[in-house]
Order: C-alpha cells, then structure tokens, then sequence
C-alpha cells in the first residue's frame, strides 16, 4: 500500500463557483472578486484556496461571507504559496524524512537508493544550493539518483494558492466572496477615425478596448469592469514580460459596453461575460459611431517651444528657428449633437483616409487623454508634405533707457498643393516682455493668450503669401 507524503500542500480543498468578476484599471492593476465553497469545521481548520492570480498582493485579500446563516469565520493566519510544483519543492518539503531514490546506470539497469533529505538545495522564491543527502551511511551532496514521490496527492499545489487558518463557529460548506488586488492585468482604448475622401470632413469612429492578462491565471465567464481615470496606486516595481495571443471579439450588435460616472471615474461594464486568458490580448468593440463632423486645419508654429520670459529678453538672436513643417490637426465636438457625446478613456487614435478606390490608407496615429463629453478632441496628424513656412526676423532694435524694443518678423507661407488653396493658422508667441503692441501687420490677427497671437492666412493653390507684422515691448 502506498503512502501519502505528508505535505502542507495536501489540504481540503475549495471549491469553484462560476462568475468570476474582473475590475481592470488603466496602469496595470485589476481587483478580483471570487465565489468559492470553503469546506469547514467547527474552531479552527486549515483551508487552501488554488488557482490564484500569480501577481495577487496578499496583503490586499478580503473574505466575506455569502449565505443567509453565518458561520463566523474569520481570517487566523494566511499564506500565500506562489511557487509551481517542481521536485525541488518537494525535497524541501521532504527535508528530514527518507525519500526513495533511482539511478540510471549506463547499462540501462536501476539501481535504488533510500535516502534521507537534510537540505533539499530549494530555497523559496527560485534560488537554490548544495544538497545533502544521508544515504548507506554516508553524507553526500548531490543526489544519489531520481527522486520517487510515491502517492502524491493530486489536488497537491500545481497553481498560486492561498492557505488560511480559519475559525469558524460550526461546520459545514460555507459560499464566500474572496477578493484582491492583482498586477498583471491592464486595459487599454484604442480608436479608428476614418476620413472620406479629399474634400470631406465627416468622419467614422470607432472604439475598442483591449483587454490584457499576464497573471498567470485564466479567467473564465467573467463579468468585466473597466476604471477609466487616474486611480493613484503605490508601485511595487513589477516588470512582467510575456508574450500574448492576439483575440479579436466583434460585441453584438447594439450591445456596447454600458458607461457611467463612479466617484471621480468612469466605469465600464462589458455587456456579456468574457473568457480572458492568461497571456491574452483580447479586443471588443465599444463605441461605434458615423456621420461624425470634424474640422481639420494646418498650423504654422515654428516656435512651439518659445516661453514667455518673466525678465527682459533683448538677445536678437532669441527665437531664430529653421522650423519649415506645416502641421495638420483636426477637431471633433465630444457632443451628442455630433453623434458622440460619451467619455472618451486615454488610448491610441489611428487615423485612416479613404482613397479614390473605396479603400482605407492609415496616415498616422496620435495620443488620446481622458476626454470628458461636450469637450473638444485635437488631434495632431504630423506634417502636410506640400505646404512649407519660412520664418525670419527682419528687423530689430532695443533702447534700455526708454525700456522699449521693437523686433518686426516676415514668415513666408508656400502651398505646393496644384489645385487646392489652404489656409495656414500661424502661431505666435510674443516672449520677449510682459507689455507687447502689435504697430504693423499684413493681416489680420486675434489675441490667442496674454502672449500668443495667431494669424489665418489663405494661401492660394500653387502660390506664396508673405506674412509681416511688427511688434512693440515695454517694461
């Protein structure tokens, strides 16, 4: 008759209960909440709780009891067992007790060995060291051969397992919520902005959410909810790397994720429970919407890194840029009205336009932040290849003793576009003292901030418009 090793491993075991609940947050981190059977008995048992996230924060977990009649159970003492089963793990729970061993020996034949186990050269967390092995009367350090583990216990630890000390007030089979805080597991939008041909400016829009999971843990028929928003968490330092599967769900039709305000959030609730496995990246649509209406326009602003200096800047040679690009950004109304008008979560923005033959090129991509509804969306599409700007100071002069200065600033503005003419908006900030009038200019001009003015200036398809405009300081 064989013998059970005696291992902490080999404990009663609980049980599973369908529906699983996921809280994914943005940065990394999700909150799970389980339904499990734990088998009890009257004052205090020791219960094993398996198949765990292998990047759960065990100072995190909170047990709450679901039936109608309690049980009283509370929490004495809890481990969090984190290494897989491997032999090394179970020497070190062998350590003091005689293990039967196996050698191969090169004629094919097994010679066996019975050994005791001083120091099985595990060491918790993955390092190891020397064994030490009593066998025939000898001390040795290595082992004399294969180790037999005879009538291991199948429900022994093959995944991240909780172990309680529980008290209880009776026994019985008593249903509970587990719940932590897990690494591991991040959420992520994504979105595509189709653009019609040359010439329109209604777009397509459409959301996806990536979902990420790389605790070591498969989540099953699970009710997934998405925090969108800065939630602050403490960093423990993880830096996981795994590969992913790649899973694509279309959700069902007029079946979107449903949106709503929590604290200073916003939550999403998936409209059907998901499988989510471990080292899968799984997508479902959220948002869909056409007929969206959007203005794109191109900006001149050679001087985007330019500040406004709180002392005098009389350096003529302040703000001279090589700067000729031309970028091209577009504008959408976070509105209802505008076939919108729902929290937009951060995420990466594609953007498509439709070519002459019906199909869809990408043309560049862009960074979303958390976009509140009736907010604007600016998108900045990189550079136009055919429009170019040309910035220089022409003329410049400094009297200290008036505390005044004068510099005047000609931007040449070309469009190589054969049959179209644009209209470039040129930014201008004026840095150089708090007190600033405009004298001259060669169009017209609106006040952008206390010191930024922007120009709009047309360009005809083909041609070149010289822009100048002078500019008085005091102090």
């Amino acid at each position: 008759m064989k013998k059970l090793i005696p291992l902490l491993l080999l404990l009663p075991m609980a049980a599973w209960a369908t529906g699983p609940q996921v809280t994914i947050y943005n940065d990394g981190f999700a909150t799970v909440k389980e339904t499990r059977t734990l088998q009890l008995t009257k004052g205090v048992s020791t219960v094993r709780v398996t198949d765990m996230s292998r990047q759960l924060e065990p100072d995190s977990v909170m047990l709450r009891e679901l039936g109608k009649k309690p049980f009283g159970v509370r929490i004495l003492e809890q481990s969090f067992v984190n290494d897989p089963l491997t032999e090394g793990l179970l020497l070190y729970q062998l350590e003091g007790q005689n293990v039967r061993f196996e050698e191969k020996r090169r004629d094919g034949t097994i010679k066996e060995h019975r050994g005791k186990v001083i120091r099985s050269g595990y060491i918790p967390g993955g390092r190891s060291e020397q064994p030490i092995i009593e066998t025939d009367g000898a001390v040795r350090f290595s082992l004399p051969g294969q180790p037999v583990f005879e009538g291991l216990d199948p429900a022994a630890f093959l995944k991240p397992s909780l172990v309680w000390q529980l008290a209880a007030e009776r026994a019985g089979e008593c249903p509970v919520e587990v719940a932590y805080v897990t690494e591991g597991m991040s959420w992520e939008a994504t979105y595509n902005l189709v653009m019609p041909a040359e010439g329109g400016d209604t777009f397509d829009f459409s959301g996806w959410i990536s979902l990420q999971n790389e605790t070591g843990k498969d989540f099953t028929d699970t009710t997934v909810k998405l925090i969108a928003g800065d939630v602050q968490k403490l960093d423990r330092g993880f830096d996981g790397r795994f590969g992913v599967d790649v899973v694509m769900e279309m959700a069902v039709a007029d079946a979107m994720p449903e949106e709503r305000s929590f604290d200073e959030f916003h939550l999403y609730t998936l409209p059907r429970p998901v499988q989510v496995r471990n080292n899968e990246l799984k997508q479902v649509e959220f948002l869909r919407a056409s007929g969206v209406k959007g203005t794109r326009y191109y900006v001149y602003n050679p001087l985007v890194d330019a500040r406004y200096w709180r002392r005098l800047n009389s350096d003529p040679d302040y703000g001279q840029t090589a700067i000729k690009k031309v970028g091209v950004r577009i504008e959408i109304e976070n509105r209802e009205n505008n076939q919108l008008g729902v929290p937009l979560p951060k995420g990466r923005m594609r953007l498509y336009r439709t070519d002459v033959d019906g199909r869809r090129e990408f043309i560049g991509e862009n960074e979303l932040d958390h976009l509140p509804k009736n907010e604007k969306l600016k998108l900045e599409m990189g550079s136009a290849f055919d429009l170019v700007g040309e910035r220089k100071q022409t003329d410049f002069s400094v009297d200290t003793t008036a505390q005044r200065m004068s510099e005047t600033i000609e931007i040449k503005l070309r469009n190589r576009k054969e049959k179209e003419a644009v209209e470039i908006r040129v930014i201008e900030p004026l840095y150089r003292a708090a007190n600033w009038k405009i004298s001259a200019a060669s169009a017209e001009w609106t006040r952008f901030d206390s010191h930024t003015i922007e120009f709009r200036v047309p360009v005809l398809a083909d041609g070149e418009t010289v822009l100048t405009y002078t500019v008085n300081y005091s102090w």
